[in-house]
């Protein structure tokens, strides 16, 4: 189901769930290029600031992407704009909720801003940020 300009309403929520593993971390860097030691070498990401390894920051807020592209808006959703603030590393092994709330409707140029946050699975904001959409048409 999508939701179109009309049908939605501020502070509608969604959000989805996923465990990062060794998996995500793999097909991200095929797909990316980025093979960054600090999320593939346990030797390099014992020395850095995180001490283990880490998952991509990108990949991580791509779970909004499903969010907003699957349930809200849902199916059609032209994703226009994101802006991001990652606050802290997500390790692998972490079980992500990526949430979206619809914060602001504009119906003269047919768009909408949303809240995005991202936790893990204690509850800890790991990245913020707003996205602009303009929703499907047609339900």
């Amino acid at each position: 189901m999508s939701y179109t300009l009309e049908e939605l309403k501020v502070g509608q929520i969604a959000w989805f769930e996923k465990t990062i593993g060794e998996a995500e971390i793999a097909m991200f860097c095929g797909i990316s290029g980025d093979t960054n030691p600090v999320h593939v070498s346990n030797v390099a990401a014992e020395k850095s600031i995180f001490g283990k390894r880490v998952a991509h920051g990108i990949l991580v807020a791509g779970l909004t992407s499903c969010v907003l592209g699957m349930q809200l808006p849902g199916p059609g959703t032209i994703y226009l704009g994101q802006s991001l603030r990652f606050v802290a590393p997500v390790f692998i092994g972490d079980t992500v909720r990526a949430e979206v709330e619809v914060i602001e409707i504009n119906m003269q140029k047919k768009i909408v801003h949303l809240k995005t946050t991202s936790k893990n699975q204690d509850g800890k904001v790991v990245i913020e940020g707003t996205a602009t959409v303009r929703p499907p048409a047609t339900s």
